[in-house]
């Protein structure tokens, strides 16, 4: 018995499994965006009309959000579904950057969303109406509940996935949110001031302003191939750098393909010649193990004559 387990060691650290790259694409969060989805596109049904029932401002300022927050949901879900598609001829990437999109898009949606509520919420504030406190707690308590829920659904994938943190962030972000008009909900009833109620809807603006910042200038930056966040690039090209028989690196590009995909293409100068598959098997290994980077190509230049007759000249990394 004992030498059968002895016989697990090498096989337990086997790299075969390293092969990881492909099958990253968000798997199984079909189901999490459904029940999310129809969860808070109810809830936004409900809160709406209590919203105008009631001529809370607070309450519709948290519809709308939850309501941006659905197409966001439904936007990163089509992303993820897209971005599961096959490579085609003409679009040899597959569809996976259409996640980047999706965050994109999410992020301008909100602004939109934002900028209604803020307009009617400083027009209330010149003359505030009465509004029911203590409905508005209850509507609002509903949405801590839901919110929360669907957060929890994807918990998971937020550490690795910029369009499913996209969802988390937005959830968590409304979970909070109606707390704050729960909270609004108990001053009016105790103060029965009315101009709290377009105040906090103003509040939630902010809000929603600050956590549609960060998502708009991450989803910019990525739709601009900028290396992503967490891998350094200089870092990547010591790394080829010091592969056996490399004397030069240049032409480095690093980008995102999706939110969860890195690509890199890199000339490699080999004066000895190319070195065969072993090498490009473990530059592979290397650059995936350590860098998270899931595609790559290189040429190799034997290099006998002008390197730069081979690029062009152009390009980050030269010198």
């Amino acid at each position: 018995m004992h030498g059968a387990h002895h016989h697990h060691g090498p096989a337990g650290h086997d790299h075969a499994g390293h092969g990881h790259g492909h099958s990253h694409a968000p798997k199984d969060f079909g189901r999490a965006f459904a029940i999310g989805t129809v969860l808070n596109l109810g809830f936004v049904l409900v809160e709406g009309l209590a919203g105008i029932a009631t001529g809370s401002m607070a309450l519709l300022a948290d519809a709308g959000h939850n309501l941006s927050d659905v197409l966001g949901l439904l936007i990163a879900w089509g992303g993820a579904s897209l971005a599961k598609r096959p490579a085609s001829r003409r679009f040899t990437y597959g569809l996976s950057s259409s996640t980047i999109l999706g965050a994109l898009a999410n992020a301008v949606l909100l602004l939109f969303a934002v900028g209604a509520i803020a307009l009617e919420a400083v027009q209330r504030l010149g003359s505030p109406a009465p509004v029911p406190g203590a409905a508005v707690m209850i509507v609002a308590s509903i949405g801590i509940v839901i919110n929360t829920a669907t957060a929890l659904l994807f918990m998971r994938g937020s550490k690795d996935d910029l369009n499913i943190r996209g969802a988390y962030l937005h959830m968590a972000a409304d979970a909070a949110v109606s707390a704050a008009v729960v909270v609004g909900g108990a001053l009016i009833l105790f103060t029965g001031k009315a101009w709290i109620d377009p105040a906090l809807s103003l509040l939630i603006v902010v809000v929603i302003l600050w956590s549609t910042w960060g998502l708009l200038r991450d989803s910019v930056v990525m739709a601009l191939h900028a290396v992503p966040p967490g891998i350094d690039a200089e870092k990547v090209e010591q790394t080829l750098a010091t592969l056996p028989g490399v004397t030069r690196v240049h032409d480095l590009h690093i980008w995102p393909m999706s939110t969860t995909q890195v690509a890199l293409t890199a000339h490699l100068q080999m004066p000895d010649g190319h070195p065969g598959d072993a090498f490009l098997n473990d530059a592979q290994h290397r650059l995936e193990h350590d860098f998270g980077i899931n595609h790559m190509t290189l040429q190799i230049e034997i290099g006998d004559g002008d390197p730069c007759r081979l690029h062009g000249g152009h390009g980050a990394g030269h010198g």
